[in-house]
């Protein structure tokens, strides 16, 4: 399997991770998180998705538990901001360098201000899209917040 931008970014870290490979096929009404868990077997607050937003106009990262929801005014706040909304999954793409489904707050083609839900600094490790659909990447949520310079605040539901 081709090593991603996301794992060689934890390669070049030098971070423990282990890799989750499972079939990214899944039912329509499931999303990409929701299938990553379901096939995991991973608990769904444990398991973060990475929606790409935009803060006021500017591209941020959110990374939330696949069991809840984006905060979009929490994130503003947490972004110093007054304003976020989701942003046009194309400019997502272009800017992580990822495709929809299997974004990574790893490794992104350009580095994005991010702001990962403080609720998972309550695992030992975390999952999250090692960017690409069907590949997940387990790593401890200090490690994840360190290497994408990310902020850590309360901005799920």
């Amino acid at each position: 399997m081709a090593a991603t931008p996301a794992v060689r970014a934890l390669e070049r870290a030098s971070v423990a991770y282990v890799l989750h490979p499972y079939d990214a096929e899944h039912p329509a009404d499931q999303g990409h998180g929701e299938a990553a868990v379901a096939a995991l077997g991973a608990d769904p607050r444990q398991v973060l998705k990475t929606l790409v937003t935009r803060v006021d106009g500017a591209l941020t990262v959110a990374v939330v538990p696949v069991s809840g929801t984006l905060d979009l005014k929490a994130l503003a706040a947490a972004g110093g901001g007054r304003k976020a909304v989701m942003a046009d999954p194309a400019d997502a793409e272009r800017a992580t360098g990822y495709v929809l489904g299997g974004i990574s707050p790893l490794g992104q083609r350009k580095a994005l201000p991010t702001v990962v839900d403080s609720s998972a600094l309550e695992f030992d490790t975390v999952l999250v899209s090692a960017g690409r659909r069907g590949l997940q990447v387990e790593l401890s949520p200090a490690e994840l917040v360190r290497l994408t310079r990310a902020r850590a605040a309360p901005i799920g539901r």
